[in-house]
């Protein structure tokens, strides 16, 4: 698996500021998963972090706290993601033991 650790400094600055939202409660969970989690990440789960950061603050915040499933997300499911990457990267922004689809 190739990990974030092999990200460009540019693209390490560009996926820095995706993470700046309107949402305190969205920029905490978010600087958590940033401090504990970005440099661990897959290929995959980059993919999938990217796809949840096109969302809308509101909608996203609904999909890390299971508010909303995922899958019931039509602009996720319209990126065609892989399934086990968005789940182990909602397990790691929710802070979650496991999440089903």
């Amino acid at each position: 698996m190739n990990n974030v650790s092999n990200m460009t400094d540019e693209e390490v600055r560009r996926l820095s500021w995706r993470c700046r939202r309107g949402l305190l409660e969205l920029d905490i969970v978010l600087q958590r998963f940033s401090e504990n989690h970005v440099a661990g990440l897959s290929q995959q789960e980059l993919l999938a972090f990217d796809g949840l950061l096109d969302l809308p603050d509101n909608e996203f915040l609904d999909v890390v706290t299971l508010r909303v499933k995922f899958s019931n997300v039509k602009a996720l499911m319209d990126k065609k993601l892989d399934v086990l990457a968005m789940q182990s990267v909602l397990t790691k922004l929710g802070g979650h033991a496991a999440i089903s689809r």
